[in-house]
């Protein structure tokens, strides 16, 4: 009854739940931010809703830094992983994703790119007509063909279910094409060892924003209409003649 009432949903459920609780909360089209852990988004029933632009990363940081959470004061130190502060004791905790459905500035990042495609720097799988990129900062700028990454490169999907990139004035948007798994139906693999969790992306369009571009577009365009009008009065001429 309470989730029939609400306009947002703001929570932390129960990790063994997750698939369900997220199921329920798009049945009932609610707005949500839930947290989890990282690797939901291999679960094969949620991640379909990430790409089809359903669900999307929220304020998520895949830096090596991991968030703090309150604990009873009580609870067993067994590792260093605590902070004490002046409100009580608090644990960090890695692994941990924000997911939801509500547009913010976190799903609207362009990924710069700088590196440009090689054999060596990037092997082909072994099941399935795609290479591997094992760092999302490290995407080729001028490869035509499927690219693994690892599900890092998700904090750059934007609401559309596309990857925004950017090279040299030229924004490249990427789709979603496929997880996991190879033509084998098994996980993919490079030679005979398979990287964690890939997802595979693909080309969708290219738009440039390249400045000289535009401003040898508008002297074309500027000419062009006096050089047009010359050739109308040269015919209009030759017709009275």
């Amino acid at each position: 009854e309470y989730l029939k009432q609400a306009d947002v949903v703001v929570t932390n459920p129960p990790f063994s739940l997750f698939r369900q609780y997220v199921k329920q909360l798009m049945d009932y089209n609610k707005k949500f931010i839930v947290m989890a852990n990282n690797n939901a988004i291999t679960y094969k029933e949620f991640f379909p809703y990430i790409k089809n632009g359903k669900i999307w990363l929220g304020r998520t940081l895949f830096t090596g830094k991991m968030p703090y959470f309150k604990v009873s004061d009580s609870y067993n130190l067994t590792n260093d992983r605590f902070e004490k502060r002046e409100d009580g004791l608090y644990k960090q905790v890695n692994g941990i994703c924000w997911f939801t459905n509500v547009p913010n500035d976190n799903n609207r990042q362009v990924l710069d790119l700088y590196k440009r495609y090689s054999f060596e720097d990037y092997p082909k799988y072994d099941n399935y007509d795609a290479i591997e990129c094992g760092r999302m900062e490290n995407l080729p700028c001028d490869y035509d063909g499927v690219i693994g990454i690892p599900i890092t490169g998700l904090k750059y999907l934007w609401s559309d279910g596309t990857i925004h990139t950017e090279y040299n004035g030229i924004t490249t948007q990427f789709e979603i094409i496929k997880f996991r798994k190879g033509d084998d139906d098994k996980d993919l693999s490079v030679n005979g060892k398979a990287p964690y969790f890939r997802i595979c992306i693909n080309t969708l369009f290219c738009t440039s924003y390249n400045s000289d571009f535009f401003i040898y577009f508008f002297i074309f365009y500027h000419f062009s209409k006096y050089f047009s009008d010359w050739i109308i009065t040269c015919f209009s001429y030759i017709c009275n003649c």
